[in-house]
């Protein structure tokens, strides 16, 4: 099992400044070391124990004070307990901050209560297997977690420490950051150490599913996420009720990969609740008949298996072991024309009508730069951008282009607006063979997976948590 790796378009900057919420935090009050008297000083000279000094004035106390309001200005107040290993209030705000501003900041204020228990209930989790990852000898070195959060931070284009005030200017910290990763390693080397040498994948399943594989050539696959919430019979309604509100906020904008990684107990959590490719048949029947009716980018309703329930996002389609045409790699200009915000609007259609004109007489990609310095247009190159990672509208609009063309204009009247040329295409090779060791692979982590929900079960049955 691999770490899964963060996305830029996840986690965080999912959200925005809404969620802005300076937090100041008094420096701890530290009693000072006892200091050695200066050479010839006398012993007189130091007051005794207990004895104001000569600038202290007497105060004025009662003899029982009682407190009045909140006292728990600058103590770290247990949240909860989990086997010796304290859960502070603190360390779940910092966490639900995350969610915040994954969400833009637009999380209802009814909401939020509900959110920190949730919180709660996945740090408890996070602390069970730290806990057992320790009780095996598996150690992570805070080198390795901050090496790992030294490259979080450059794929939002920070180093660390600006990363670290980016975090802190928005309520949560580095800190609470590098123990989920840290959570997350532990347990990822767990199961790597104890769960996987112990599962099994035959020669016989392998050839039997590429052989399924090649049987269904040219139907659909697709490109599957997961949240999976646990439940009880007992516990069924409530987490049904959970998993509601969580598609709500999905649908409203929030990001999967951020909720997967802060909601789901599926190990898939740490790669952001991401399958990879499968193909409906690979799925339980429940899940199989909502994969192939979601439409890409879409949010099933929560969906009841054996064990819980399930939140999935299709986020790509294609069909299996045949060569698609979105798997081509382009290599494309973008040029683009500034609106200014003084701009009427009959002047920035007239822009638009220069720049369409300017791209159909251009010339092409070679004539591009000095075209677009006639008028006042920038021009940014990229020569390898994959078809399908490009928004749906202007793949199949790209798709339909000749090399030298350009698509229609596009963007924002308000800001800029800009053409794409194609400059070149490398379609992809044809798919004659299916990998084994991929599908090994998936069969085996199906079940890494299975076994490690399992041992998660374990830990919470054996825990003594404490709720405060």
């Amino acid at each position: 099992m691999k770490l899964g790796k963060f996305q830029r378009a996840a986690m965080l900057l999912a959200g925005s400044l809404a969620a802005f919420a300076a937090v100041g935090q008094a420096a701890p009050r530290t009693r000072p070391a006892p200091q050695a008297p200066s050479p010839g000083a006398s012993p007189a000279a130091a007051p005794a124990a207990g004895t104001p000094g000569p600038s202290a004035a007497p105060l004025d106390l009662p003899s029982n004070p009682a407190f009045l309001g909140d006292t728990d200005t600058s103590v770290r107040k247990a949240t909860a307990i989990v086997n010796g290993t304290v859960i502070t209030g603190t360390d779940v705000d910092q966490r639900l901050a995350l969610i915040v501003i994954a969400n833009g900041g637009q999380i209802p204020a009814e909401e939020m209560q509900r959110l920190r228990q949730q919180v709660l209930r996945n740090l408890v989790d996070e602390t069970l297997q730290i806990q057992a990852a320790a009780a095996q000898d598996i150690k992570i070195e805070p080198a390795e977690v901050d090496a790992y959060f030294a490259r979080y931070a450059q794929g939002f284009g920070k180093s660390a420490q600006d990363f670290a005030a980016y975090l802190r200017a928005n309520g949560s910290s580095a800190g609470s950051v590098k123990r989920q990763i840290q959570g997350e390693m532990a347990w990822s080397r767990l199961q790597r150490n104890k769960i996987e040498p112990f599962v099994n994948v035959s020669e016989d399943e392998v050839k039997s599913v590429i052989a399924r594989l090649n049987a269904a050539r040219g139907t659909q696959e697709y490109k599957v996420s997961e949240i999976f919430l646990s439940a009880t019979p007992e516990t069924a309604s409530t987490v049904r009720a959970n998993a509601d509100r969580i598609v709500q906020q999905l649908r409203g904008g929030a990001s999967f990969l951020a909720y997967a990684r802060q909601f789901s107990e599926a190990s898939t959590a740490a790669r952001g609740g991401e399958l990879g490719w499968v193909q409906a048949e690979q799925l339980p029947d429940q899940l199989a008949t909502a994969v192939k009716a979601l439409p890409i980018g879409a949010v099933s309703d929560p969906i009841a298996i054996p064990g819980g329930f399930s939140i999935l996002l299709v986020a790509d389609t294609k069909q299996i072991l045949t060569a698609d045409p979105r798997d081509a790699v382009l290599s494309l200009k973008q040029v683009s024309v500034p609106i200014s915000t003084g701009m009427t609007k009959e002047q920035a259609q007239a822009k638009v009508q220069e720049l369409v004109q300017t791209s159909q007489t251009m010339g092409g990609c070679g004539g591009a730069e000095a075209a677009a310095q006639k008028i006042g247009a920038e021009v940014v190159s990229n020569d390898q951008v994959k078809v399908r990672d490009l928004p749906p509208l202007l793949q199949n609009s790209l798709l339909a282009l000749g090399v030298g063309q350009a698509t229609a204009p596009f963007g924002s009247m308000q800001d800029k607006i800009s053409v794409l040329v194609l400059c070149g295409r490398d379609d992809p090779a044809p798919v004659t063979t299916v990998s084994y060791d991929q599908v090994y692979n998936q069969l085996a982590e199906a079940r890494v997976n299975m076994r490690a929900q399992r041992y998660l079960r374990d830990l919470r049955r054996d825990a003594v948590v404490d709720y405060r």
